[in-house]
């Protein structure tokens, strides 16, 4: 279960890394394309708040990838699942507020990594 953990985590990493690049830096690109649902005039005033948001993904795959560099493997997996926590909540509540999509794609994985965690 060890390696499926590490392995979700990583990839629950990569995510945010990638939602943190269009958020912060494609936001009027790859976001347009992300979210067909927002008119597309709203995309440039809306810019910094996406990049806000972005900074924040940043964190959330930071602290993710800050666990594979912690030697005592209790303080890894109780940061692995704190930054896991934040981000099926956050995806929790992206499915309850804006699309249900986003909980299979932020909160179920994360979910997943937790179980995995705690097995």
């Amino acid at each position: 279960m060890e390696i499926v953990a590490k392995t979700l985590i990583t990839l629950i990493a990569l995510e945010h890394m990638y939602f943190m690049y269009f958020e912060m830096f494609a936001w009027e690109t790859i976001g347009k394309k992300t979210f067909k649902s927002l008119p597309e005039h709203l995309f440039t005033p809306t810019k910094a708040l996406a990049a806000n948001q972005g900074l924040y993904n940043g964190f959330l795959s930071a602290g993710l990838i800050w666990t594979f560099f912690i030697s005592d493997t209790n303080w890894s997996e109780n940061i692995a699942l704190f930054f896991l926590a934040c981000v099926a909540i956050a995806g929790i509540y992206g499915a309850i507020t804006a699309s249900k999509r986003i909980f299979f794609v932020q909160a179920l994985p994360a979910l997943l990594a937790i179980i995995c965690l705690l097995i």
